[in-house]
């Protein structure tokens, strides 16, 4: 069976750390491997996990049904898209056709297309059926993921091996991050850093510019900058706050006693996709939906309040959360056409959110994230960071779904429109998903409180 050959001379010494360079030269800042099954194949797929967590770890693009399935089994999976390359000797070679398919009824993520049109793709080693095989991945910022595959006896393998019994587990994953960090365990840097943030006492507000130096920041939601600022996180336009692979969340608390939060964490903004919101506008469905500003302040409709799966219809506005195509009983989407929606009591769709979208935001969360507790005081400015921070691991939009389902998530808005009793009305949109701290546990498969201390 034909191996692939050396990467180059950077993989001479250390053929994994070579490999990591390698990919890294191209972009990658985070890495994983996965030891693939006799069935993990260009005929069978690649197995990327139960549920939907490596959405979370493998970017990709717009999810969409799958019009290549039969007619009567449309519905039951749908495909995104990935920018994926194989690295080789001579750099990167596009996989124009690599997908995930997804199969709600089991569920599960696959990988496929990676070797249609692929021209330096490594064929023999993705249509064999050998054991011991390992596939590694390259995720970069920018959402490219560079792929690359060993057989059991190459030297990269090897290497793999002897160090593979360390490294933290990410679904089917392993979360190669330590290599890149000279053995060091990223979680244990992670919190030895926060540790050190806690033992600086208060800290003036400050936001990282961007030239990589924190600059003097006096407005009141500074929290998170400054916490940034202290980790050496530069403002990006790909995703979270990313420390070593771990989305940075930063909450206010009234003390360092209980760590109360003082409000809800806000987890995604999503405007509606479907519904009276959508197909008419957001004045028709305020002045439908909507009720009068209940200060009194003239020629004002408002949209407020809390609406959560396991609620009855908001007295205000006559509406309910509901969700269709998804079992909250089995956990699993049974149609990918489905979606969140608000209704009437005649079932009217006033505000719809489809599945495919929702999945399109969730996947931007990191699969790890940590919360920090703060406090803040003025003038000027100034923070202290908590010496007890939970730790979350794991997330899936299969428990979004689930914690929507159950009224832990909640859709809680703040939409408005002024001047309604003129010509020139002013709408403002806030749509936004949010969730009490202490049910976010809900939201991913394993979560923990650390003391620093």
């Amino acid at each position: 069976m034909k191996k692939n050959s050396s990467l180059g001379n950077k993989a001479l010494m250390n053929p994994l750390s070579g490999l990591l360079d390698q990919m890294a030269d191209h972009g990658a800042t985070k890495f994983y491997a996965k030891r693939l099954a006799p069935n993990d194949n260009s005929k069978n797929q690649v197995y990327l996990g139960g549920g939907f967590g490596a959405l979370n770890i493998i970017p990709h693009g717009e999810v969409e049904s799958d019009d290549t399935v039969r007619a009567r089994a449309v519905r039951d999976r749908a495909k995104a898209k990935v920018s994926f390359f194989w690295i080789d000797p001579e750099g990167l070679a596009p996989a124009p056709d690599a997908q995930l398919i997804l199969y709600p009824k089991y569920p599960e993520v696959r990988m496929s297309g990676f070797l249609r049109g692929a021209v330096r793709a490594p064929a023999e080693l993705m249509r064999s059926r050998d054991e011991g095989r390992i596939m590694f991945f390259g995720v970069c910022p920018d959402g490219r993921v560079i792929g690359y595959v060993v057989a059991h006896d190459d030297p990269v393998a090897r290497a793999f091996d002897a160090v593979a019994g360390g490294l933290e587990v990410a679904g089917v994953f392993l979360d190669l991050g330590a290599l890149r960090q000279g053995g060091a365990n990223p979680k244990q840097v992670l919190l030895d850093t926060l540790k050190q943030i806690h033992l600086k006492g208060w800290i003036q507000s400050q936001k990282m510019g961007a030239g990589g130096v924190p600059a003097l920041y006096n407005a009141r939601n500074g929290g998170g900058y400054t916490l940034e600022a202290e980790l050496g996180i530069s403002p990006n336009g790909y995703a979270e706050p990313d420390f070593m692979g771990w989305e940075v969340k930063q909450y206010g608390v009234r003390d360092f006693v209980r760590y109360a939060a003082k409000s809800p964490v806000t987890l995604m903004t999503p405007e509606p996709t479907g519904g009276i919101y959508r197909d008419d506008g957001v004045e028709a469905f305020l002045r439908r939906f909507g009720y009068p500003d209940k200060s009194g302040k003239d020629g004002r409709i408002n949209f407020g309040g809390v609406y959560a799966g396991n609620r009855d219809f908001h007295a205000d506005t006559g509406l309910a959360l509901r969700l269709t195509g998804f079992d909250p009983a089995s956990g699993k989407i049974t149609d990918v056409d489905g979606a969140i929606v608000l209704v009437d009591r005649h079932d009217t769709i006033a505000a719809s959110w489809g599945f495919k979208g929702i999945i399109a935001h969730w996947n931007r969360k990191h699969a790890k994230a940590v919360y920090v507790p703060s406090l803040m005081r003025e003038p000027p400015p100034e923070y202290s960071y908590g010496s007890m921070v939970q730790l979350c691991e794991g997330t899936d939009v299969l428990l979004l779904l689930s914690a929507l389902a159950s009224g832990a998530v909640y859709y809680d808005p703040g939409i408005k429109m002024e001047k309604a009793d003129t010509a020139k009305p002013v709408t403002k949109r806030r749509s936004q998903f949010r969730v009490k701290h202490h049910d976010l546990a809900d939201l991913y498969q394993s979560s923990g409180v650390e003391k620093l201390l």
